[in-house]
């Protein structure tokens, strides 16, 4: 059908179960021998795991004979072997997921644990999370450091940074600034493990890219509580995306995707402390500093000529965009030629993107 009409494909590479986040309207779950694995998951300080991506830190445990990293490998050679025909011409670009909800990151706000605008929580109490902790402290010479941080410190899924120990001084302590380092640190090393697996098969075929949550609530604060959780070190003058973006680059990947275009500074609820623009504009300067293509999309179905002039505000910085979603809504009498018009704004001239 593609072909047919002569549009351009950008294929998602999705390791995660499809069903458990914001606008899923399928139940799409992980493979049997996948689910009945143990040991595997991404764990919280309480023992309740989440299975809608298999935990970072069982990137090399085996299950069934192959590890993870084994398995997303194979699942590029395989696609690659079979499309090959197809691509860098009808498929332009493969987005490898590399997360829940195919996003780089922690689940630090499951949905049937947190509600907006909760801090979320670290998702690092597993064995293999532990393990990790624990000979990372080790190497330091800092072995009391090799647990994770206490509930006492932290808080839960639903509480504000100005509750918490942690939020509002301990994430400048000596500990807090180690226990960051090492959460954040092994997320980007997870990137670079699979990306690099992603190279293997699709370089010199095909760009392949990946994307990053605009996680966008208490980032205008000081400690930018709900990034830190779900694995994104943006304070203690560190920049995140930079990192990560740096990260992609040296796999080799040839665009970053960012979500929340569609937002202002002023859309959230006001004691969320949210800078949603503030941290677009942040993640766009990262990615063209490290070399890289911004590709971006909305985090929330909107048909509002509000939410369309705040994503065209970004079209001189892009390479691709990504409208989420198509619905009956969308194409109603109400909202159609509204969007036929953002479409035609995209395409104009004047930005450099093509529009996914």
């Amino acid at each position: 059908l593609a072909k047919k009409f002569k549009f351009k494909v950008q294929v998602v590479a999705s390791f995660h179960q499809c069903g458990n986040n914001v606008g899923d309207n399928c139940d799409i779950g992980l493979p049997g021998f996948v689910r009945d694995a143990t040991d595997i998951w991404y764990t919280d300080v309480h023992g309740s795991e989440t299975r809608e991506y298999i935990s970072l830190f069982a990137d090399d445990v085996e299950i069934k004979g192959r590890t993870p990293i084994q398995m997303y490998g194979e699942w590029f050679a395989a696609f690659a072997k079979v499309f090959a025909s197809d691509l860098g011409k009808t498929i332009v670009n493969v987005m490898v997921g590399m997360g829940p909800s195919g996003e780089l990151r922690y689940p630090a706000y499951p949905l049937d644990r947190w509600h907006f605008c909760g801090i979320g929580e670290f998702q690092c109490y597993d064995k293999h999370a532990r393990a990790s902790l624990r000979s990372k402290a080790k190497a330091a010479g800092k072995e009391s450091w090799g647990v994770p941080l206490p509930p006492s410190m932290v808080g839960f899924y639903n509480m504000t940074p100005a509750s918490t120990q942690f939020f509002t001084v301990g994430f400048r302590s000596p500990w807090g600034k180690f226990f960051l380092d090492w959460y954040s640190s092994c997320l980007k090393a997870h990137a670079f493990r699979v990306l690099s697996k992603a190279r293997e098969s699709f370089e010199g075929m095909v760009p392949f890219s990946g994307k990053v949550a605009g996680v966008h609530w208490w980032s205008h604060t000081a400690s930018r509580a709900a990034e830190l959780t779900a694995g994104y070190y943006n304070t203690n003058f560190r920049n995140a995306y930079l990192e990560i973006a740096q990260t992609f680059k040296s796999a080799g990947t040839s665009a970053l995707d960012f979500t929340c275009l569609e937002m202002t500074n002023w859309d959230a609820p006001k004691h969320c402390k949210s800078s949603a623009a503030s941290l677009v504009h942040q993640v766009v300067g990262a990615v063209h500093k490290s070399g890289l293509h911004f590709i971006g999309e909305n985090a929330l179905t909107r048909y509002d000529d509000h939410a369309y002039d705040t994503i065209l505000n970004y079209k001189s910085k892009l390479t691709a965009f990504t409208y989420l979603k198509l619905t009956s809504e969308l194409i109603s009498d109400k909202w159609f030629s509204k969007f036929t018009r953002f479409v035609e704004r995209m395409h104009s001239i004047g930005g450099s993107h093509h529009h996914y």
